[in-house]
């Protein structure tokens, strides 16, 4: 007979694999995530009651505290941030792997195997830990997403791999002191993740992902080796870690990369380099006295979409970054109620992590059954009238199949200049993460409607009821039009933005970072000033500037910038009150007298994109709104920023 542990074994293994059976489908998704999670669960409380590791009171403390945050992370994570939580959450199963391992292999008296499954455990968990922190930090725009090639890069990895062999030999066969071997294990396993993490570039950090969730399963399985009642945690992670790696190639496949060319930073290119376009041969010159080619009588994008009667969808990281995903289902309907037969093209790699347009979509409900994987969508389009790209590029680029010698040449991609027409709602031209020029964007038959992609979207929705784009519209300005909002921050040379809690809540961070692109792209320098204590709390800003992939060092504290504000042609502030507030010098015996704020008022002008001239939450009124050289603009600040960006595109 079984005893009851081990048959409560078996349930939580049958719970578990039930469970991830149960998510091939996103109808019974989310029930099988229950269902695993509980097995889980389950299986944790067992072994640790079991192996008298904790008391019961213990035990459920420690549940109780996991769930809380489990929970507060589901829900306070935006779905854009989705790919750095897992990333993170692989992490958190690498150092649970290694910290048992390395306790396992301290308490003494094990065999052989046990001692070299510890250290092994110790190896692959270390690994996974300090790569998933790497991944983590680049798709959060922490660290930059490009490929990072140290000096003597090989040599960190092959030492690295060499003294962790020593040391698992070392373990092993205990020469010397185990905390010893454990403290190289350590330091060496992290020292390696990190080295070769960084060297992944960001259009490949769906592999890397996948690949890292693999390793967090092989270290728990190989941990398990180790415990005396780790039959459980072998069986699950072994489980996991195949998953994983079969994921893993699936994907290589789908972007026709070998697995060592992603680890070793070969498949993405720095902009302007050879490789950026391909190794196409000239064009021939025509023949003098040649006739023109004839050129073909194209409709409008308007009339494109609107005399669609097959059209295809094509989503990519774009959408997800404008959140987007809405105006998606509404442009599907639209063309739906008019008879319009409309697919989605899900290319495996699209985004930052494998099904992230797939939840996307899921999250404002579009059919799944409307989803199509690259073979489907590309007979699709083979037919298709219309192929709409919302914010997708490496992926549609007809440059796989043209341009050799470039990262993504042999890459299957969706078809899109398969379709009779086609409209691009991208950001911009510039390369996608793979560097690569989009030799599509060139085509006679592509309409391109640059800029924020939900801008797009509405002019397409727009003209298909029969109506204009709503644009949003800027509140009316007492300044003169030389003056105007626009007008100033053209003429300038030095812009600085300064954002605060107030962007938090109209969730502008998007415009800032379209205004920066644009000032940028315009020669201007702008940078950023974060007050310490701008938000809720400490770093908030720089958070939400990292979320929408604005560089770092255009960040600057307060020290950095306040003597420099003199200098500055036109401060930008962008819901933000109290730390900019000139009270805070002036008016004794308020909350905020003495307090340091950014010395906004000094520049030679600034524009308030603030809701309101109500006080900030001292109770104070903004002297700077009153003062000659300032600009207030109310409203909602991602509908003001807008306007605004709307007004500078029209003038440049």
């Amino acid at each position: 007979m079984l005893s009851s542990y081990l048959f409560l074994q078996l349930v939580c293994i049958a719970l578990f694999i039930y469970g991830i059976r149960l998510m091939n489908s996103p109808e019974t998704a989310v029930g099988g995530n229950l269902i695993g999670a509980l097995g889980m669960a389950g299986a944790t409380i067992m072994t640790m009651l079991e192996a008298e590791v904790l008391t019961v009171g213990t035990v459920w403390a420690g549940l109780l505290v996991g769930s809380a945050l489990g929970v507060w992370l589901a829900s306070a994570v935006k779905m854009i941030q989705m790919p750095q939580m897992v990333a993170l959450f692989n992490g958190f199963g690498g150092a649970a792997s290694f910290m048992v391992a390395t306790l396992t292999a301290l308490q003494g008296g094990l065999n052989t195997f046990a001692l070299f499954t510890s250290g092994l455990a110790i190896v692959v968990g270390g690994v996974t830990f300090s790569g998933s922190l790497v991944a983590a930090a680049k798709l959060h725009g922490l660290m930059k997403q490009r490929p990072v090639h140290l000096k003597g890069h090989n040599t960190y990895l092959w030492v690295s791999g060499f003294v962790m062999v020593l040391a698992v030999i070392g373990m092993t066969f205990q020469i010397g002191t185990p905390g010893l071997h454990a403290a190289l294990l350590i330091i060496f396993s992290h020292l390696f993740g990190c080295v070769f993490t960084i060297r992944v570039g960001g259009a490949d950090m769906p592999i890397t992902i996948s690949l890292l969730n693999s390793f967090s399963g092989v270290a728990g399985s190989v941990a398990g080796f180790a415990l005396p009642n780790g039959a459980l945690l072998v069986v699950v992670g072994s489980i996991v870690g195949a998953s994983g790696l079969i994921l893993t190639q699936i994907m290589c496949r789908a972007m026709n990369r070998t697995l060592l060319d992603i680890l070793l930073g070969r498949t993405t290119v720095l902009p302007g380099s050879a490789a950026q376009t391909g190794s196409q041969a000239p064009l021939e010159p025509a023949p003098e006295g040649a006739p023109e080619p004839a050129q073909p009588d194209l409709p409008s994008w308007q009339e494109a979409l609107c005399g669609a009667e097959k059209a295809a969808i094509i989503p990519g990281y774009g959408m997800a970054v404008a959140q987007a995903q809405l105006q998606v289902k509404q442009l599907a309907e639209l063309l739906e109620s008019r008879g319009v037969e409309v697919r989605f093209g899900i290319h495996p790699v699209a985004g930052r992590m494998p099904g992230h347009m797939n939840v996307l979509l899921a999250e404002v409900d579009v059919p799944y059954d409307k989803l199509c994987e690259l073979d489907e969508i590309n007979a699709f389009l083979e037919q298709a009238d219309l192929a709409v790209i919302v914010g997708a590029n490496d992926v549609v680029n007809p440059a796989a199949m043209e341009a050799e010698g470039t990262p993504i040449y042999g890459m299957p991609i969706i078809r899109a200049d398969l379709a009779k027409n086609v409209l691009v709602c991208n950001y911009d031209t510039k390369p996608g993460y793979a560097g690569v020029d989009n030799s599509l964007y060139k085509r006679d038959k592509v309409h391109l409607l640059l800029g924020d992609a939900k801008d797009s979207l509405a002019e397409l929705i727009a003209v298909l009821k029969g109506g204009t784009a709503e644009r949003p519209d800027g509140p009316e300005q007492d300044a003169a039009p030389e003056e105007s909002p626009a007008a100033l921050i053209k003429a300038a040379q030095r812009v600085v933005i300064v954002p605060g809690y107030g962007m938090a809540v109209a969730q502008a961070q998007a415009q800032v970072k379209f205004l920066v692109d644009l000032l940028q792209s315009w020669g201007k320098r702008v940078e950023i000033a974060v007050h310490p204590v701008a938000g809720r709390m400490p770093g908030h800003m720089n958070v939400l500037m990292a979320e929408v992939d604005i560089p770092y060092e255009l960040l600057l504290e307060m020290d950095q910038i306040n003597d420099q504000f003199k200098d500055v042609d036109v401060v930008i502030v962008v819901g933000a009150n109290d730390v900019i507030n000139p009270a805070a010098n002036t008016h004794e015996g308020t909350p905020i007298y003495g307090m340091p704020v950014l010395r906004a008022s000094e520049a030679r002008h600034v524009i308030v994109y603030n809701l309101d001239r109500s006080p900030g939450y001292s109770g104070v009124e903004n002297t700077l709104y009153d003062m000659d050289h300032c600009i207030f603009v109310p409203g909602d600040a991602a509908v003001t920023l807008q306007a605004l960006l709307e007004e500078l595109r029209a003038a440049g």
